[in-house]
């Protein structure tokens, strides 16, 4: 506990050694990284390959959709997963990031790790994106 306290002390003290004009520019620079990272990442995992990269998604969902008109079309022009299953709009798109860490539960539980499992869920599972696609 003394040094969580000695730690928000040094942080509540003004700098010696550096202007607030400095801090607030380094802050500033600090923010437009943090925030180029974060959107980076975030798109990053609306690629397709991002979404097959866990085999309960490779081995069954993707399977099945190579072979509809998402996947290949008269124009050429092919769906991603991304394309109806994430909001556009960045606060729709965060929340539904953050439902889908209970996503990342399903994979590091095991609860759809085979084919046998993912196929007892799967009404669960498109119940739960219908509603949530209304």
């Amino acid at each position: 506990m003394l040094k969580v306290k000695e730690i928000w002390g040094i942080a509540r003290r003004p700098s010696v050694k550096y202007s607030i004009l400095t801090l607030l520019i380094a802050g500033f620079f600090s923010g437009i990284i943090f925030w180029g990272g974060f959107n980076t990442a975030m798109e990053a995992t609306n690629s397709m390959e991002f979404c097959i990269s866990c085999h309960e998604m490779r081995d069954n969902v993707y399977q099945e959709y190579k072979q509809t008109i998402h996947y290949s079309n008269r124009s050429g022009v092919r769906a991603a997963c991304s394309d109806c299953h994430v909001p556009k709009d960045w606060t729709h798109k965060i929340i539904r990031k953050i439902q889908a860490s209970k996503e990342v539960y399903g994979k590091v539980f095991g609860t759809i790790d085979t084919k046998e499992k993912f196929e007892a869920k799967r009404l669960e599972l498109a119940r739960n994106e219908w509603a949530r696609m209304k």
